[in-house]
């Protein structure tokens, strides 16, 4: 049914898209009313059961969402550093409770204390000017480190649209082929978490037979405690939307869809001002510098739903579905948006295309360590001395970033949870012996993921922090597989009767309930969670054993 549900939504394009259509009827309160769902369903010709199903999976269009004037962020790392609490009893004192909501996570791990009021992020200190800001008298930013170890590939000044886009006249006189044999030689990987070739996925899309082609940026990688995207967005658009256009000029798709985190307002604003300017300078739409190709770029805001990060559950939420995983094969390159062949890659990957066209594949090859090729960007919560976005060659130890880069840490630390959610929860004793690629991580039972890093104090129980994950997915979960839906929910009713002390976990049935999702769940999300808890029970089974019968 959902294929059909795709050609459907695909009749009206991604002008009139029926995704962005809910998002703006649940401007005004929060949440679409039964009339605009109505109507929707009437120009879409869909069922009225598939609109409300749509509006009740998303956290910005679900009845609950109605009325909220005020997000106070829910990540790990605010959760961590311990400032949400006393920062609820400040907003309580100019909102209505029922006016307060939540999110997660609003990339501001750097400094904490973190809401969204007015469409607008807020961090810091500046809590203390909420008068201010109700007025919509207060202007705020904030401010992170941003530096490197190594090559700047993401990190460096951006010279403006005529020098920058010179690349593309470059790319206008190769073929096809030729741009990928330089990518494929560059072995850039997925920067996301899997780490796949990017390479083959966009010569999969290539050699797919299809006139109707999409590349999308899958800018709904929420994982709390990393900004990276959020960097590049802000303050590096161009370097996202040349990649895309690259790769679109590659696999002959003509539309890039950017779909970006309703949690991150700025980079949606600041991004649709590039576009704007690419258009003002004659860079999109037909015949782009006298040659054939044409190119045109679309924004998707996304409504909440941490699960849009895996790649098919964003291409069911473009069309106006519930974000649900979809199984595979077919693999998006060959059956994707809308039915259509596409490639989905995130933010941090796509901007590194350029540096390569640029370079040549063989130096970005010659940057990294084995199969771990270029730079990564490594975001560093709120607890180091000098939090911010770093860019460091793929091979550097970790150790280096976090005393050179990050200035070491303000107070003590037992564990980091690197990665993100799903990523590995790394005891402070074995920082030594990682470095920043995808293999040393593995082969030390982490992973690298979005390089994120949310550091645990030595006061705050692993215990907590394992109901906290647990929770996430439960609540993060789409619902389509068993595993994942059910697995995450009794996990977080163990853990969380465990913590009353009327109730002891057995050891082995926590164990069978994670392999349960490693094994068996359709995607990262359920089958992710248990490499935080397997490294949990594993590093700090003296604290956690009181939790259990034996």
């Amino acid at each position: 049914m959902s294929k059909n549900l795709s050609e459907l939504s695909g009749r009206k394009g991604l002008e009139t898209n029926l995704f962005e259509e809910l998002g703006i009827a649940s401007s005004k309160k929060g949440t679409p009313s039964k009339v605009e769902m109505e109507q929707l369903a009437d120009k879409f010709l869909v069922g009225k059961a598939n609109i409300y199903g749509t509006a009740s999976f998303y956290d910005f269009l679900k009845e609950e969402n109605k009325g909220k004037k005020v997000y106070i962020c829910n990540g790990s790392s605010c959760l961590t550093a311990g400032t949400q609490g006393a920062l609820r009893k400040k907003l309580e004192k100019h909102y209505k409770k029922d006016e307060i909501g939540e999110m997660c996570c609003l990339g501001r791990c750097h400094e904490n204390n973190a809401f969204n009021t007015g469409t607008k992020n807020y961090s810091g200190k500046d809590i203390s000017k909420i008068s201010e800001i109700k007025k919509g008298k207060a202007k705020l930013g904030d401010a992170y480190n941003v530096n490197h170890i190594g090559t700047p590939v993401l990190t460096s000044t951006f010279p403006g649209i005529d020098e920058y886009y010179t690349i593309l006249n470059l790319v206008l006189k190769k073929t096809p082929d030729a741009l990928l044999s330089e990518l494929k030689e560059s072995g850039l990987r997925g920067r996301g978490g899997a780490g796949f070739p990017t390479g083959m996925k966009l010569e999969s899309c290539k050699n797919t037979e299809g006139e109707i082609k999409f590349i999308v940026c899958n800018a709904d990688e929420g994982d709390p405690g990393a900004y990276s995207d959020r960097y590049l967005l802000e303050q590096q658009p161009h370097s996202v939307l040349l990649g895309m256009m690259i790769a679109g000029y590659i696999t002959g798709a003509k539309t890039g869809v950017l779909y970006i985190r309703a949690e991150y307002p700025e980079a949606i604003e600041i991004t649709q001002k590039a576009i704007n300017d690419l258009l003002s300078k004659k860079l999109l739409g037909k015949n782009i510098l006298g040659t054939a190709f044409e190119y045109n770029f679309k924004i998707i805001r996304a409504q909440g739903a941490y699960i849009c990060g895996e790649e098919t559950a964003l291409l069911n939420s473009i069309e106006g579905q519930r974000a649900e995983v979809r199984t595979r094969p077919p693999y998006p390159t060959q059956q994707g948006l809308f039915n259509k062949p596409t490639v989905v890659n995130n933010v941090e990957t796509l901007a590194c295309i350029p540096w390569i066209i640029k370079h040549g594949g063989k130096k970005f090859a010659s940057i990294g360590k084995g199969r771990s090729t270029g730079t990564k960007l490594v975001s560093l919560d709120g607890f180091f001395n000098s939090p911010g976005i770093y860019e460091v060659d793929m091979g550097t130890p970790l150790a280096d970033v976090f005393k050179k880069l990050g200035g070491g840490l303000k107070k003590k630390v037992k564990a980091m949870h690197i990665g993100g959610p799903l990523g590995g929860l790394v005891p402070t004793s074995k920082i030594k012996d990682l470095t920043v690629d995808f293999e040393s991580f593995a082969q030390n039972g982490f992973l690298l993921g979005h390089a994120s890093v949310v550091c645990l104090p030595e006061k705050f129980p692993i215990i907590k922090y394992i109901e906290h994950l647990f929770q996430f997915t439960a609540h993060e979960s789409c619902g389509k597989c068993f595993p994942c839906r059910l697995g995450s929910t009794r996990g977080y009713e163990m853990v969380n009767k465990a913590i009353s002390g009327k109730y002891k976990m057995d050891r082995k049935l926590l164990n069978d309930l994670v392999e349960t999702m490693e094994i068996g769940s359709l995607c990262a999300l359920g089958g992710g969670l248990p490499l935080p808890i397997k490294n949990a029970l594993h590093y700090f089974d003296k604290e956690l054993k009181t939790y259990f019968t034996k």
